[in-house]
């Protein structure tokens, strides 16, 4: 088995690394729940659900391989473990969701989490002149701007 020491103990010691794992961590969390509401959406709103959380599971996937990857070029280790993502996780899993309304609702909340934590992202990247983070979390930050909208206006 491989130990970790150099990278290990540089995560330890660079506050962006530590946010980004942090934002794993919620991205991980978030892209299981789409799945679950995913598979369980039932009623009026089925087809059209079923679709939108498809589109945003498979967003969700290319972030955490952007972030990861992020967290690999500043030579750290990206979280890897279901427990270390629970743990570290702004954003709370949920189960047995399957009202539409209900679902956005929730998903609302965990995209206002996620940008909360890309804020976070954002402030140390500042910090430390990382332009690569920087620019990575902008992009994100304005898809889920987005998103934030459309959720609100749909539970209107």
């Amino acid at each position: 088995m491989e130990t970790l020491t150099n990278n290990t103990t540089h995560t330890a010691t660079n506050p962006t690394v530590t946010a980004l794992n942090t934002l794993l961590a919620g991205f991980q969390v978030y892209y299981q729940n789409l799945r679950g509401l995913h598979w369980n959406i039932e009623g009026a709103h089925f087809f059209d659900l079923h679709q939108k959380y498809e589109d945003w599971y498979n967003e969700a996937a290319d972030n955490i391989d952007e972030v990861a990857e992020r967290i690999k070029t500043l030579d750290a280790v990206p979280l890897h473990s279901f427990a270390d993502y629970l743990a570290q996780s702004p954003v709370s899993p949920v189960t047995n969701v399957t009202n539409g309304k209900t679902g956005i609702s929730l998903l609302l909340d965990q995209n206002v989490a996620l940008l909360e934590a890309l804020k976070e992202v954002r402030g140390l990247a500042a910090q430390q002149d990382d332009e690569g983070t920087l620019a990575m979390v902008s992009e994100m930050m304005a898809t889920i701007e987005k998103r934030r909208w459309m959720l609100r206006a749909y539970l209107k």
